[in-house]
């Protein structure tokens, strides 16, 4: 089910930058109205372009076309106007300060049709657009979380997952080296690790760099940069 609640917070995208990108956030609220009315507020100055109801039930706040603010100071592969290159999708989920959990097969199924029609319009490479907020802000932001199913999502298309292979046990490079070539602003490499495991291997979060962490660093390279 598709409905609509314009929100008043957008501009026009850059003219020179192309829409490549899908990214998935949380709302990180306490309910889905109170995500939905902040998403609205003009002083709040935050929007998406759609919002995806736990029940999958999908709202759309901003006209494709345009450039929906809820990136923030980010960056990724060199882009720091991330809001003129990608389309926003919000989850409803209270996040890790309200009570994380995990995101119901309702929203999840909603989700992936949305992204089908999304990459479809746009023309966008589906196994290289999809991102999180975790992965172009990391020192800011942890959505959509170690809960979100990356893997399912890959699995059907949308998105890498890593399954190393021996050479990726063996190849030479760090960790620092490998996060910027897949695109991570390395400017806080602790926290573009923290992004890295969040997404890839959560297992591991926050217990630092192992030979796992490496080999699948080097997969999710490769897998990117074919």
């Amino acid at each position: 089910m598709m409905q609509r609640r314009s929100s008043p917070n957008y501009d026009e995208r850059a003219e020179k930058i192309a829409l490549a990108y899908i990214v998935l956030h949380y709302t990180g609220m306490k309910s889905g109205e109170e995500a939905l009315a902040r998403l609205c507020d003009p002083m709040g100055k935050v929007s998406a372009h759609y919002v995806v109801g736990e029940d999958g039930v999908i709202t759309q706040m901003v006209d494709e076309e345009r450039r929906a603010w809820h990136a923030g100071k980010s960056f990724w592969r060199g882009l720091t106007d991330i809001n003129s290159a990608s389309i926003g999708i919000e989850l409803i989920n209270p996040g890790h300060e309200f009570g994380y959990r995990a995101f119901p097969a309702a929203q999840i199924a909603a989700l992936k049709g949305l992204l089908r029609g999304v990459i479809a319009r746009h023309g966008m490479d589906a196994a290289r657009c999809l991102l999180g907020h975790s992965d172009i802000a990391p020192a800011r932001k942890e959505d959509p979380g170690e809960l979100f199913p990356w893997r399912e999502l890959a699995a059907e298309g949308f998105g890498v997952w890593p399954e190393p292979a021996p050479p990726d046990y063996a190849a030479a490079g760090g960790a620092e080296a490998l996060l910027e070539a897949i695109g991570y602003d390395i400017t806080r490499t602790d926290k573009a690790l923290l992004a890295f495991q969040r997404r890839f291997y959560p297992e591991r979060l926050g217990k630092g760099v192992d030979t796992e962490t490496i080999a699948r660093m080097r997969a999710v390279n490769r897998l990117l940069n074919v």
